[in-house]
């Protein structure tokens, strides 16, 4: 799967059903190539995170699925 294929899908907190926003990094592991974290800009209008400059991430054990349109996200398991 590559980067824009992840960036083209919508991110669905689980807890609310609400877009979380867009993906527009991640972060992963120089050493093992496996990735740590999404890095989110926020949806302005749905789920708010602590942050400085409007990105945050989404650590990768808190994606339980990657579909065809949509990854559902655990809001409840963030760091």
């Amino acid at each position: 799967m590559l980067l824009s294929d992840l960036q083209n899908k919508t991110l669905i907190n689980m807890a609310d059903g609400k877009n979380i926003g867009n993906i527009v990094d991640v972060k992963m592991d120089e050493q093992t190539g496996n990735i740590i974290s999404l890095i989110v800009e926020e949806n302005k209008r749905g789920f708010s995170f602590s942050s400085k400059n409007g990105a945050s991430e989404i650590r990768w054990e808190n994606i339980k699925k990657i579909g065809e349109d949509v990854i559902l996200v655990n809001m409840h398991e963030r760091v």
